[in-house]
Formats: C-alpha cells, structure tokens, sequence
C-alpha cells in the first residue's frame, strides 16, 4: 500500500509537470500564430504601400515623357526601392505602364461595347426611337468616369505609344463604325430608304467624335463644363447624322 501511494504521487506529479509542460507549450505556440498574423498584416501592408509608390512615381513619369522616353529608372528612384525590389512586382516597363492604364482601358470598353451590344439586341422596330437615350447614357458615363480618373485616362490616351494600348481610340472607332452600318441595315429592313454611306466617311466621323470626347481628359476640363460642351457636341453630330441619313425619294 506505501508503495502504491508513493507510485501515485509520482504519476500525480508527472501528469502536473506534463500539463505545465504543455501549458506552456500552447502559449508559446499561439504567441508565434500571433506574431505571424502581425508581421503578414505588416508585410501586406509594407507590400502595399511599396507598390502604391512604384505607380505613383510611373504614373509621373510616363504622364512627363510618355512611354518611351519614361526611365525605368528614374521610377525607381523616386519609388524609393531596388531594381530588385521593382521586378519583383512587374516583369517589365509595360508591364507597369499596364497595370495603371488597364482597369480605365477595361472600364471604358467594357462599358462601350455594353451600350452597343446592349442596343443592337433591341427589337429592331424599337432601335430608331431608343438611339438617343442610348447614346446620351453612355456619354454621360464616358464624362463622369473621366473626370473621376483624369491621370490615368489621359496616360491611357496620350501616353501610350509603344504599348498595347496606343490603338485604343482607333480599336473604338472601328467598333464604332462596325455597329453604326449595322444599325444602317436595320433601318432599310425596317422600311426606311437611307443612303449608302461609305465606310471610310463613317470612319471619320466616329473618328472625329471619340478625339472630341476625349478632349475633356486631354485638357482637364472642370466636369461641369465637360458636361455642357459635350451635350452641345452630342447635338452638333446628331444634326449631323439627321441630315445625312435622310431618306432618299
């Protein structure tokens, strides 16, 4: 019996050491899960704010000399960071040039070709009288996104040669022209006697809206004044159109 009393406590106390033991190892544990949280939060963070200070310093850079004639290196050294620390976030100079333009490229073609399709998939008897409101949304979009993202759109406009993105306008114009003959041919097969007009004057015409639209980026006009200039410029081209798609007799 003494010896099973004595066994006892010695099990007693190994099992206390055991759980001490444990004890501590659990707050060691969550004190390394919690420093690891802390110093991802850190590291996010840090990474972040690097980055956000590469593009600021290319947004600059590219916005003076344009694409070409931007340094990679002096965004380097206004970012504030390594050579190595910059490839270590883009590939290459377009590939930085990309990743401030291609959200504004995206939003505004995406939204563009959803007013096309969005109207071209409108019972063709109903096109004629929706051609109006349709493009009065959309521009009034197009003004508003500008004025909101002036910097990079104007990059993406006017700063793009040597890019993927220096056709923007031009990839436009031809969806542009694509839908507006398009749009001719429902109007015959709706019974309306419209001329035939080439594609090469339509190409200039859609040529010149879009560079008149994006006049409001090139020059940083207030949005008040976009809105207004380019209301009047919507009833400029819509006159326009009107007089040349009267019906032949």
């Amino acid at each position: 019996d003494i010896h099973l009393e004595g066994l006892r406590r010695n099990l007693k106390n190994k099992y206390q050491y055991l759980f001490y033991i444990d004890k501590i190892s659990y707050q060691i544990y969550y004190s390394i899960v919690i420093y690891h949280c802390y110093m991802e939060v850190f590291m996010d963070e840090r990474t972040s704010s690097t980055l956000e200070n590469i593009q600021q310093a290319a947004l600059e850079e590219f916005s003076e000399k344009g694409f070409l004639g931007a340094s990679l290196r002096q965004i380097v050294k206004n970012a504030g960071v390594t050579t190595g620390a910059f490839y270590g976030y883009f590939s290459s100079k377009e590939a930085l040039f990309a990743s401030i333009v291609e959200p504004h490229a995206a939003a505004l073609m995406g939204r563009f070709m959803e007013a096309q399709t969005g109207f071209a998939e409108l019972p063709e008897e109903e096109q004629s009288n929706s051609m109006g409101e349709a493009s009065k949304y959309y521009v009034d979009w197009m003004v508003d996104y500008i004025c909101e993202h002036r910097e990079p759109v104007r990059l993406l406009l006017c700063r793009a040669e040597g890019t993927s993105y220096e056709h923007f306008i031009h990839n436009m114009v031809e969806i542009e022209v694509e839908y507006t003959l398009k749009y001719m041919e429902v109007l015959r097969r709706t019974g309306r006697k419209v001329p035939e007009l080439k594609k090469s004057l339509c190409h200039i015409i859609a040529s010149g809206m879009f560079n008149g639209l994006f006049e409001i980026a090139i020059h940083n006009m207030p949005r008040e004044q976009a809105h207004r200039d380019i209301e009047q410029f919507r009833d400029f081209y819509t006159a326009g159109w009107i007089k040349l798609m009267e019906e032949q007799r």
